[in-house]
C-alpha cells in the first residue's frame, strides 16, 4: 500500500539550478611549476573527499598558485559552498571551510541568498543516488553541468524551515565530529609515546628479530561464493579490506557479510580472537584495524594475533609505523602483495617484557575510550541516516527546532 507523504509546511518542487550556481572545476597544467610551487591557494580532488571524515574541508593534498587559478578555468569557491564530486566516484559531499577551487571533478554549488548551506549539503546526500543514476559516459560515469542544474528536488520555501532541518542534523554530526576529533587526539598522544619508547629511545640491549618474534602471522580465506550455505547476516564475523575501506574505525567487530560454522570449515580462513591486528596485504596493501571480537578474513590479509607479553598496542602501532617499508618488499605483476613469509621475516625490534607492559598499560584505556566514542558515531550516524528522508521528505515537523 503507496504511503501517503503529508507536508507540514509549504514545500516546492525545483531544480538545482534554483537553489545555487552549479560551478565546475579544472586542473593547471602540471607540466608547469609555477602553478603549484608555493602556492596558498585550496586545490580539492575527489581523492581529498575520500579520507574526509566530517563535513568541512578545509585543504586538499595539493594548493595551487595564483598564477595556476588564472590559467585554467577552475574558479575561487566562497566559503559554504557544497562540493559534490560529479566523477571518480560520483556522489562525496563536502563544504567548503574557506575559500578554495577544485579539479574538473566536481558540480559544487554555491548556494543564493534563499538557501541554507547546511540544508544544501544534506539535500545533496540524500539525493546522491538519483544523481549518479544520472551520470553517463562510456570510460566512467560523470554527471554533467547541465544535468546537475537540473536535477530536481523538494525543499521548504521558508529557508528557516530549511535551517532547522539542517540544526536537527547537524546537531547530529557536531556530536559525531566531537567524537573523532578526541578519538584522534588519543591516536596522537598513543603514537607519540610509541615514538618515544621505541623508536628515540632505544634501549642498545633489545634484540633485533622479526614479526614472527612479535605474535602468529595469519592469512584468510573466502568460502565459495555459489554456496549460499556458507554465508549468512549473523554468523562469523569475516573481514574484507572493501570493509576498512568503507569504515575507518580504529575496532571492527563485523564486515558486511558473515559467514557460517560451515563457510569457515570449508574455507582457509582461520578464526581470530579479540586484539587481534589486522593488516591488509593486498588490494590495497596497509589498512590496519583491531579485532574487537572474534573475526576471521579473506586472502586479502596478513594478520598478526600477538604473542601476551608483545601486546596488541605494540603490533598495531609497529605496523603503522612500519608501514611504507612493508609495502616497499611487497611483490607482484598483477598487482603488489605481501606474502605470508615476508611478512613473518620482516624485520621487528623486539623490546624486554617490562617496557612492552608499560605502553600496553598506557594503550590500554586510551583503547577504551576510543572504542566507546567509535560505537557512539555509529549509533549516531544510524539515527541521522534515518532521520535524513524523512527530514528530506517533509515527514517530521520541525517547527519547535530552535535555532
Amino acid at each position: 500500500m503507496d504511503r501517503t507523504v503529508i507536508f507540514v509546511s509549504e514545500w516546492k518542487e525545483c531544480t538545482i539550478a534554483d537553489l545555487g550556481e552549479v560551478v565546475g572545476g579544472a586542473t593547471p597544467s602540471t607540466k608547469k611549476p609555477e602553478n603549484y610551487e608555493n602556492g596558498d591557494i585550496s586545490w580539492i580532488t575527489p581523492k581529498d573527499l575520500s579520507t574526509l571524515s566530517g563535513r568541512y574541508i578545509f585543504r586538499g593534498e595539493r594548493n595551487i598558485t595564483e598564477t595556476g587559478l588564472n590559467s585554467c578555468s577552475t574558479r575561487l569557491l566562497s566559503p559554504n559552498t557544497v562540493l559534490f564530486s560529479s566523477r571518480a566516484p560520483i556522489g562525496y559531499v563536502a563544504i567548503s571551510a574557506k575559500e578554495m577551487c577544485t579539479n574538473q571533478g566536481f558540480k559544487s554549488v554555491i548556494p543564493n541568498i534563499n538557501t541554507d548551506f547546511m540544508f544544501l549539503y544534506y539535500l545533496l546526500k540524500y539525493n546522491r543516488d538519483n544523481i549518479e543514476n544520472m551520470g553517463s559516459g562510456t570510460t566512467f560515469k560523470e554527471v554533467s553541468g547541465n544535468t546537475m542544474k537540473s536535477i530536481k528536488v523538494c525543499v521548504p520555501v521558508d529557508i528557516d524551515e530549511q535551517r532547522r532541518i539542517g540544526a536537527v542534523l547537524s546537531a547530529i554530526d557536531d556530536k559525531i565530529e566531537l567524537n573523532t576529533a578526541i578519538n584522534e587526539n588519543l591516536e596522537q598522544q598513543a603514537q607519540a609515546y610509541f615514538v618515544d619508547l621505541f623508536i628515540t629511545n632505544v634501549d642498545p640491549n633489545w634484540r633485533i628479530g622479526t614479526i614472527s618474534y612479535l605474535g602468529n602471522v595469519v592469512g584468510g580465506g573466502t568460502p565459495s561464493k555459489k554456496i549460499e550455505e556458507y554465508y549468512t547476516s549473523d554468523g562469523i564475523a569475516w573481514i574484507t579490506p572493501k570493509d576498512l575501506s568503507n569504515d575507518k574505525s580504529k575496532f571492527v567487530a563485523h564486515g558486511e557479510t558473515d559467514i557460517t560454522e560451515l563457510g569457515l570449515a570449508k574455507s582457509s580462513a582461520t578464526l581470530m580472537p579479540k586484539g587481534a591486528v589486522l593488516f591488509s596485504s593486498r588490494a590495497p596493501i596497509g589498512y590496519i584495524a583491531i579485532a574487537d571480537g572474534q573475526v576471521c578474513t579473506n586472502q586479502g590479509f596478513k594478520s598478526i594475533v600477538p604473542f601476551d607479553n608483545v601486546g596488541t598496542a605494540f603490533v598495531y602501532y609497529f605496523l603503522k609505523e612500519k608501514l611504507s617499508a612493508i609495502e616497499n618488499v611487497a611483490s607482484g605483476s598483477t598487482f603488489k602483495e605481501v606474502s605470508g613469509s615476508t611478512m613473518k621475516n620482516f624485520t621487528a625490534i623486539i623490546p624486554d617484557n617490562d617496557t612492552l607492559a608499560e605502553f600496553q598499560r598506557f594503550c590500554s584505556p586510551l583503547f577504551e575510550q576510543q572504542r566507546a566514542l567509535e560505537y557512539e558515531n555509529r549509533y549516531l550516524s544510524s539515527i541521522r541516516d534515518t532521520l535524513l528522508p524523512k527530514l528530506m521528505n517533509g515527514e517530521i515537523d520541525v517547527s519547535a527546532v530552535k535555532i
